[in-house]
């Protein structure tokens, strides 16, 4: 992990504010989903793709039933 050298304050409600120039950097736009891990002691945030539940592709997703599915296995699941 690199360190940025940025520290903020957590505000009264568990907020953080994101540096703008980290934001245009890691290309996160305002409304844009982040998703949070847990490794250790260490928070990551990561910003939100969606992938397919089977394979973990993101590429051409579409969502069956509230869950995320790429083409490929779409077809296999067709051939069943």
């Amino acid at each position: 992990m690199k360190s940025t050298g940025i520290v903020r304050k957590v505000d009264e409600l568990g907020r953080i504010v994101l540096p703008i120039e980290m934001r245009r950097t890691l290309d996160i736009a305002e409304k844009d989903s982040l998703e949070i891990y847990v490794e250790g002691s260490s928070i990551i945030l990561k910003k939100y793709k969606p992938s397919c539940v089977f394979c973990d592709s993101t590429k051409d997703i579409t969502v069956f039933r509230n869950k995320n599915i790429c083409p490929r296995c779409m077809k296999e699941l067709k051939v069943l």
